[in-house]
């Protein structure tokens, strides 16, 4: 006798990819009222954190983010050319950066969903879909199938979801790598340390977090240009990094992975579904910070499927358009150009002599320490009457 397969399970929104801008979407849809399935390929939200985890003043404005998660508050940032010259050092007057426990922020965005209703499934990996539109699973128990009205792609640089449903895909990727370290008790102004060194990090930087708590030490640029491997030029760069103890309590972790920096992909919507966080390049092509459009995209999918699951309709979808909110990246993928073209060490070193003027400097901290968020036009798309603070899913 021949077993029959079950039928598919239905839900509203399937969402895959349990990090920040997956908690975010599917935890707000949940609590409008939908039925939500969210599913990440990981056992452990804990485990290959690929984020350094630093929150812009912006985010830490508009969210509500669990202080015991968050590091001390940075305001001095310091970058370091190539040579032993002098390096430039940058002071706001406002608390600019914090460092957030991810281990930590995602078991609390995860409880947060639960508790709003969604049904999340660690350890399950998203397949594809069957001839006939049902999304197969598998998981710790096996094969699974779901019926979702919509599908949202919350699954990283390189999305299985966009190309399911036929969406843009990241082209300009860097990689990184970071180790972690904790750090004895000592007091110390927290500071963020850049090294622009196209032998150490081409076509980026390497850096150095110290917020007197842990030390994020890593490095990112063009895979292909790595002299000696990405690994090897961490190894290389946390022998001398600047601002970091030498003594250290014990590493905490690595990480690494791809970073999307060709800006807002064009086609992140269709009928089916709609991309969020780095699988739809909501990173910012300069600085590579995601956590901020990650949350701001989030929200903007939220009102899109919101309206799209109460008309019955997928039309909203159409102002999911990423071709539209990509013009707010202009500037930033000029900078990200220039950025990847400074070579060799002497054009950095021109780049600093520029950087070293009252108008360098005023770029420079402009983009450091400015107030636009990103994308603007998400946050624009935001309702007028939202709360000064917008509640973020790791609330508990």
């Amino acid at each position: 006798m021949t077993p029959t397969t079950p039928p598919p399970r239905t839900t509203d929104v399937l969402v895959v990819g349990a990090g920040l801008a997956g908690l975010q979407a599917a935890t707000g849809l949940a609590r409008l009222g939908h039925d939500v399935q969210l599913v990440d390929r990981r056992p452990s939200l804990a485990g290959a954190i690929r984020t350094t985890g630093i929150f812009v003043r912006k985010t830490l404005d508009d969210y509500d983010l669990p202080a015991d998660c968050l590091g001390p508050p940075i305001r001095r940032v310091v970058l370091y050319p190539p040579s032993t010259r002098g390096p430039v050092e940058l002071l706001s007057h406002r608390d600019e950066y914090r460092v957030g426990d991810m281990a930590g922020l995602y078991a609390a965005a995860a409880r947060a969903a639960v508790r709003a209703g969604v049904r999340l499934t660690l350890g399950t990996r998203y397949v594809g879909r069957d001839d006939a539109g049902v999304h197969r699973l598998e998981g710790p128990d096996g094969p699974a199938r779901v019926r979702a009205r919509f599908l949202v792609g919350a699954d990283g640089a390189r999305s299985r979801v966009a190309r399911e449903l036929g969406l843009d895909r990241n082209e300009r990727l860097l990689v990184g790598a970071e180790e972690v370290w904790s750090l004895p008790a000592r007091d110390v102004v927290p500071t963020f340390h850049c090294v622009l060194d196209p032998r150490l990090a081409p076509g980026y930087l390497a850096w150095v977090v110290d917020d007197g708590r842990h030390a994020h030490v890593g490095v990112a640029g063009h895979a292909e240009r790595f002299p000696d491997g990405m690994r090897g030029a961490l190894t290389r760069f946390s022998a001398t990094a600047p601002g970091l103890p030498r003594h250290r309590s014990g590493e905490v972790e690595r990480r690494g992975g791809p970073i999307p920096v060709g800006g807002l992909l064009r086609r992140i919507g269709c009928a089916e579904g709609l991309l969020v966080g780095d699988a739809a390049g909501a990173v910012s092509p300069l600085t590579a910070g995601g956590l901020d459009p990650c949350l701001r995209l989030s929200d903007h999918a939220v009102a899109v499927l919101d309206e799209a699951l109460r008309t019955g309709r997928s039309e909203p979808l159409r102002h999911y358009d990423g071709a539209a909110l990509r013009r707010s990246f202009r500037g930033r993928l000029s900078m990200r150009r220039g950025l990847s073209a400074l070579g060799s060490p002497a054009l950095t070193e021109l780049a600093f002599t520029a950087l070293r003027t009252p108008p360098g400097r005023a770029v420079a901290r402009r983009v450091l320490f400015g107030d636009r968020s990103f994308p603007d036009a998400v946050s624009g798309a935001r309702a007028a009457g939202r709360p000064a603070r917008t509640p973020a899913v790791p609330v508990r």
